[in-house]
């Protein structure tokens, strides 16, 4: 795989996407019964009706759709991205306090009315993404209104960055837990990533001089307070005056930073940032490759003090592996980097993808047997990271999908 040509790696890509992961959603995930889409399908494409339906799923359909649609210009894509985007509106908006419900029964109703931003930081990646595609100024107007609720209701201004979990009306929450898996801690990595994420793609459409100044403080925040002493890995939970209170670290957000850092400052325009930036997204990805990158191409999951503590192998990190060690070899040229990025995919191709089912395992097992018992779909399980990684890569690599 190593040898694989540009053109052959896009053709790769290209087949993946168009006949792998967005046909899966576009043919099974609409929920026909209730709106919007299925909230959860087993592995074996089983529907669990009493699902309740996640904001992230929902958001993350939404901007998937809207990106493909911009890329390759596909009616049914445009037609599916307004069908999450007036789910989001029409169910997750609160038209009361603004922002958006975490969590709803199957028939849409509120189960879980908690403003956790880093589902209010999907929603502006989204809505944000959906005006770039159709230039909706609505889209547009909510993804602004979004990010002053965030402003004033989760951002800690004596001690910089965000709280994790607020209630409703936008008051302190006790329990700032993002899932079960997740410390309560006030500030996270995570939270913080995704952020980074929907801002870039706000400032995007919309230029803010607020919105430049807070991009800018998530960037020096990453590179002041949540990269550990080494400046190699990403710590996962802080206090709220940035107390480190964890001591692990997963490869796969480690190396999806590293570029979405890059993504970041290049939006800023800032030459200087940028190559600031470029220096920690370099050693950042060196790291994963020395360190979580197992010997058949396949990015192990996580670690602690150098060792593995996690070796299963998650869909999510193999994807953002292939964008982020491919964004190392065009800021340095090393081979090594080039190499990585082409092993993983192919890694992807050979262990991660359900060629018998379709769209792509959780994960599979160090020794590369997949976990059948995780869902196809679920909160958590969506087409953004694979898809991204698809879109991502096509257009690093100079095409796109014809």
């Amino acid at each position: 795989m190593a040898a694989l040509t540009e053109e052959a790696l896009a053709a790769d890509i290209r087949r993946e996407l168009l006949g792998n992961i967005l046909p899966f959603w576009r043919l099974h995930t609409v929920d026909e019964r209730h709106g919007g889409f299925i909230a959860e399908m087993s592995n074996d494409l089983q529907v669990r009706q009493a699902a309740t339906k996640g904001l992230i799923l929902n958001a993350r359909i939404l901007w998937t759709f809207a990106a493909a649609s911009r890329r390759l210009g596909q009616p049914q894509d445009r037609r599916l991205a307004r069908r999450a985007c007036d789910y989001l509106e029409q169910h997750f908006f609160d038209p009361i306090y603004g922002g958006y419900s975490w969590e709803l029964e199957p028939d849409g109703r509120v189960r879980d009315d908690k403003k956790k931003i880093y589902g209010q930081a999907f929603c502006l990646y989204a809505l944000s993404e959906y005006h770039r595609a159709f230039g909706e100024p609505q889209a547009l107007q909510r993804a602004i209104d979004g990010f002053g609720r965030i402003e004033a209701g989760s951002h800690d201004p004596r001690n910089r960055g965000y709280l994790e979990v607020v209630n409703r009306d936008w008051t302190p929450c006790p329990d700032m837990r993002l899932s079960h898996k997740d410390m309560n801690a006030a500030k996270s990595m995570n939270n913080h990533l995704h952020l980074l994420e929907g801002y870039t793609n706000l400032y995007r459409v919309w230029p803010d001089a607020t919105l430049a100044v807070r991009l800018r403080e998530l960037i020096d925040l990453f590179t002041d307070h949540i990269l550990n002493a080494d400046r190699t890995h990403f710590q996962h939970f802080f206090d709220i005056h940035w107390r480190p209170l964890s001591d692990t670290y997963t490869f796969g957000h480690d190396i999806e930073g590293s570029w979405l850092l890059c993504e970041a400052a290049t939006a800023l325009g800032d030459e200087r940032l940028l190559a600031d930036v470029r220096v920690t997204a370099v050693r950042l990805a060196r790291a994963v490759l020395s360190e979580g990158l197992d010997h058949d191409g396949g990015l192990l999951y996580e670690g602690r003090n150098g060792q593995i503590i996690d070796a299963n192998k998650e869909w999510w990190p193999q994807s953002e592996a292939v964008v982020g060690f491919y964004n190392a070899w065009q800021l340095t040229g090393e081979p090594p980097f080039r190499e990585a990025a082409a092993r993983c995919w192919q890694f992807i191709q050979d262990k991660i993808v359900d060629h018998r089912h379709g769209e792509w395992f959780w994960r599979v097992s160090r020794a590369g047997v997949p976990d059948r018992s995780m869902p196809k779909v679920s909160i958590w399980k969506c087409p953004y990271h694979n898809g991204r990684c698809c879109l991502e890569m096509l257009e690093r690599l100079g095409t796109y999908p014809a």
